[in-house]
């Protein structure tokens, strides 16, 4: 039986508030100023430097 969307938002919020203990000082490399200048940077950048996608 599948995951409920509950249990799924409730394991991803456990997840994320995990990864932010552990990576308190994380920061992203690319620059942007929208969820889709990130998206089309970060497909950008799998093929690049993330200082030639900026």
């Amino acid at each position: 039986m599948p995951e409920s969307l509950a249990k799924r938002k409730a394991r991803a919020a456990k997840i994320l508030k995990e990864l932010k203990k552990l990576y308190t000082d994380a920061d992203c490399a690319l620059d942007h100023k929208s969820a889709l200048e990130l998206l089309v940077a970060t497909i950008l950048s799998a093929q690049s430097t993330d200082e030639n996608v900026n």
